[in-house]
């Protein structure tokens, strides 16, 4: 955005950024902002297996996803963190932090367990977030919770959480361009609920995640 508002400065033409927004949203043109590598482990970090392959998934809490995607706005990045249920597809926690320190992701995984209980799995990447000392040692707290890694290079190991972030931001972050934490958080918020509670998923039958999520959990019980 602030490219093109310095290109038609340059051809004479004064515009604000806000009317550049403007005309970009009328035309459907997207910014994109290069952003960190947030799957870059710390060098002589120890890293654990993948147990997903080949494991037949069958109900909900049997493994989470929890992964990081960024967020660029005129000020800065800003990063979600969130963590989904695999089996249902159900978002059972997440923040958003305009930083990358591990606080942020431990705080989320104790407000998913204490909401919605313990996974048998946890799985996520190798970033320097996911083989801190701090998250290690909070999942190990737990003792039953097993933790698993994707594996080097391989982003379609977390699939399920990859096609969150993706449909996050093409169905509702690139349309409603933030420019603020708050803003984003607002947008998060909405967009969550509706994930979870209104938006079907083709493959089971145009249920909602929450309906899925629950449905079977109660089963279970």
């Amino acid at each position: 955005m602030r490219r093109i508002r310095n290109e038609l400065h340059k051809l004479g033409y004064e515009i604000g950024r806000r009317l550049v927004k403007r005309y970009m949203q009328e035309m459907d043109i997207v910014a994109f902002y290069p952003g960190p590598n947030l799957s870059k482990r710390a060098k002589q970090a120890k890293t654990y297996p993948y147990l997903l392959r080949n494991l037949a998934i069958r109900k909900p809490n049997q493994v989470w996803s929890i992964d990081i995607s960024y967020i660029g706005t005129p000020t800065g990045f800003v990063y979600i963190t969130a963590i989904i249920d695999w089996y249902s597809r159900f978002i059972v926690g997440y923040s958003i932090s305009n930083t990358l320190q591990a606080e942020s992701v431990t705080r989320v995984v104790k407000e998913a367990i204490r909401n919605h209980g313990k996974p048998e799995i946890i799985n996520s990447d190798q970033g320097v977030q996911f083989t801190s000392r701090e998250y290690i040692e909070l999942i190990k707290s737990y003792e039953s919770i097993k933790i698993s890694m994707d594996g080097k290079g391989r982003a379609t190991d977390n699939i399920a959480i990859e096609r969150f972030f993706r449909s996050y931001k093409w169905e509702r972050l690139y349309l409603m361009y933030p420019e603020t934490v708050s803003e984003v958080k607002t947008i998060t918020r909405e967009y969550i609920q509706h994930y979870n509670y209104d938006r079907g998923h083709q493959s089971y039958k145009y249920k909602t995640p929450a309906e899925i999520y629950y449905a079977t959990a109660e089963k279970a019980a």
